[in-house]
């Protein structure tokens, strides 16, 4: 099985850092979600959730607005604030 290798990142830290089967998070234009091989992509994200299936289980965080691109099955996600990573 592919995983996605994914890096979420807030102003002041790392946040998370792992492989994971999938992402979904809330655009500015929708919700989206992302799954190994992907095809390369960058946007503006709206606050709101992101979730990640991750190999070591869910987690789920909210941030308030940010950016996630995915290039190689490699998910950047960054954003000015995010709560605290729960498993969600």
């Amino acid at each position: 099985m592919a995983f996605l290798h994914v890096e979420l990142v807030a102003a002041d830290r790392k946040v998370w850092e792992g492989e994971a089967s999938s992402v979904s998070a809330r655009g500015i234009e929708g919700d989206l979600g992302v799954l190994p091989g992907h095809a390369p992509l960058l946007t503006v994200l709206a606050d709101g959730e992101v979730r990640i299936h991750g190999a070591d289980g869910p987690h789920q965080v909210h941030i308030d607005s940010g950016f996630l691109s995915v290039d190689d099955n490699i998910v950047r996600i960054v954003a000015e604030t995010v709560t605290a990573s729960t498993k969600a």
